[in-house]
């Protein structure tokens, strides 16, 4: 089963998509590293999202 990326899911995924540039920009390492990490974060923050939705969605379409 395939889920299609929610709306909150795709702001996430925006956010790290910058985060990402902006990392590969940066001449200090450490900050970097650090962007990389929190650009991971909001990956993960984008599935739990789309996931939450989707679970949302069910219930709700289970209700009517």
């Amino acid at each position: 089963m395939t889920l299609q990326i929610s709306q909150r899911g795709k702001e996430y995924l925006k956010a790290a998509q910058t985060l990402l540039h902006t990392a590969k920009t940066m001449t200090d390492q450490a900050i970097a590293a650090q962007l990389r990490a929190l650009a991971d974060d909001y990956e993960r923050r984008a599935e739990r999202a789309t996931l939450d939705d989707a679970a949302k969605a069910l219930a709700r379409s289970a209700e009517r």
